[in-house]
């Protein structure tokens, strides 16, 4: 019998303060849990602006420590009322002067299950990302959940391979991609990058983008929110390029079977070949 998961993401435009932002995401993961989203993926940094498009240590209040940090907590327990699991990428501080860009993730039981570090990180006009985080640490972990197991990814990592198939060797069934990234910059590739991921590496990919352009800069950042499958088709309709959206789609997982019965990439990989590829 096939096993069926309801997935959601959700793409929303900066509030103007934290505490709305975060009461913003805790609305959508009831209205997620309403619709029957068995899990649910908020954008990069959800609770704050895309502040990266500004070099300011003032920013650096947006960071707490992740579990045990006053937002993890509070989504925790809003996971266990409701029974869903939650992707949450936020801004983590390790211990002063040490920060990350980071995806928690929470089991529908409410327990924490672990974290992902953004790996590689951009310094180029408009996301001067250096200037608040660290490279990550945490390798590429793969959370084994209520709804099966669970892969991030997030945002300008999207553009290295390396990543994407570790997540798939380690039996990664869904990865979500949260994101904030601008039209003008990174439009043309974002509806081929990723489905092109989801084929490669055969799983599904959920891509997340905020929307709107913020007063710390130009940036105008536009949704276009998605679930692709590993035959690289949108499961449903790619979300609004201007307004907040929450995205429900039922991912059929016996179709990673049925393609990797095809195609055998994981077969017919050398790895042996590949030393060259990760000198310096």
């Amino acid at each position: 019998m096939s096993r069926v998961i309801r997935a959601a993401v959700f793409q929303t435009a900066w509030t103007g303060d934290k505490e709305s932002m975060i009461q913003v995401h805790e609305q959508a993961v009831r209205d997620a849990a309403a619709q029957g989203a068995h899990v649910l993926c908020f954008q990069e940094l959800f609770y704050g602006p895309y502040f990266c498009q500004v070099q300011d240590p003032a920013f650096y209040e947006y960071a707490e420590q992740i579990p045990e940090g006053p937002i993890v907590r509070r989504f925790q327990a809003l996971a266990k009322e409701l029974g869903i699991v939650l992707v949450l990428p936020m801004y983590e501080e390790e211990q002063p002067g040490v920060l990350y860009n980071t995806a928690a993730v929470i089991d529908a039981d409410g327990s924490y299950l672990g974290k992902y570090r953004k790996t590689h990180i951009p310094q180029v006009r408009g996301f001067w990302e250096k200037f608040y985080f660290r490279p990550g640490n945490s390798g590429w972990p793969v959370f084994d959940t209520k709804v099966g197991r669970v892969g991030v990814y997030i945002c300008y990592d999207r553009h290295f391979p390396e990543g994407w198939r570790a997540l798939g060797l380690a039996g990664a069934e869904i990865v979500f991609n949260p994101s904030a990234t601008s039209r003008g910059l990174s439009g043309y590739l974002w509806q081929l990058e990723q489905p092109a991921a989801a084929v490669a590496n055969e799983y599904f990919v959920g891509a997340i983008n905020r929307v709107g352009v913020e007063e710390y800069g130009d940036n105008d950042f536009y949704g276009t929110s998605y679930f692709v499958d590993p035959e690289a088709q949108f499961v449903g309709e790619v979300a609004s390029d201007k307004e907040p959206e929450l995205v429900v789609r039922d991912l059929d997982m016996a179709k990673l079977r049925e393609v990797r019965d095809r195609w055998q990439f994981y077969r017919d990989r050398a790895p042996g070949a590949y030393g060259p590829l990760t000198a310096p």
